[in-house]
């Protein structure tokens, strides 16, 4: 499995300079809450985050068993001052429409369901990888709160 969440990888951690946003809020385009950072799923092989896995709150009335989605990490946004995470493409309202997340396996087929929710195109077949986008760029994502292109996490300093 080529991702994985960051709490099942004991021998790493969030890197020192990047801003830990499990717990965070995050709001739409609306500035509406919409949820909360439940954990991070990272690829493990190139030290990368690759989405958020937002819990839906409660008060969206959402069936307990699909109150998680995933958010591409290259789509959102970080406050400068305070702890919230912006998905400008999505509001309170449309979020009810996006596809949910079981926490198996993901497959490419969610991944393509994810983009197409999000209104954002799929990667061509030559790409390198799928994750050679906007959409997954990291670097995006921590820019208003890491000064520096570090990994957002690393391997555990014993």
């Amino acid at each position: 499995m080529h991702l994985r969440r960051l709490r099942d990888l004991t021998e790493f951690e969030v890197a020192d300079n990047s801003p830990d946003v499990r717990g965070w809020a995050v709001r739409g385009g609306d500035g509406n809450k919409f949820g909360d950072v439940h954990e991070l799923i990272v690829e493990e092989a190139s030290l990368k985050v690759r989405y958020l896995d937002v819990e839906l709150d409660a008060s969206l009335n959402v069936n307990h068993h699909e109150r998680h989605i995933l958010i591409p990490v290259g789509v959102a946004a970080l406050d400068e001052e305070g702890d919230n995470v912006f998905v400008p493409s999505l509001t309170k309202e449309s979020v009810l429409e996006y596809p949910p997340y079981q926490e198996i396996q993901i497959t490419r087929q969610y991944e393509e369901a994810m983009l197409r929710s999000l209104q954002l195109p799929l990667p061509e077949a030559h790409i390198g990888s799928f994750y050679d986008q906007d959409s997954y760029n990291e670097q995006r994502f921590y820019q208003n709160r890491r000064p520096d292109a570090n990994e957002a996490f690393r391997r555990r300093i014993s």
